[in-house]
């Protein structure tokens, strides 16, 4: 998970856009981000077999 201070420093705007970085909305985690959901991939699976994303079910062959 993101470190508190890194949370809090990237919600300020930014002084140059490139530094804009796309973040989980529940941890701030910056890696591994899923942009049509907008969570990071650990969140996402916790999310997903808790059934809280609709449309999404673990596949399984």
């Amino acid at each position: 998970m993101a470190k508190t201070s890194d949370v809090v420093k990237f919600q300020k705007k930014q002084k140059y856009k490139i530094r804009n970085r796309n973040r989980c909305a529940l941890c701030g985690r910056a890696r591994s981000y899923i942009r049509r959901f907008g969570l990071c991939r650990i969140c996402f699976r916790e999310r997903a077999l808790a059934g809280d994303i609709p449309g999404v079910r673990k596949i399984s062959w």
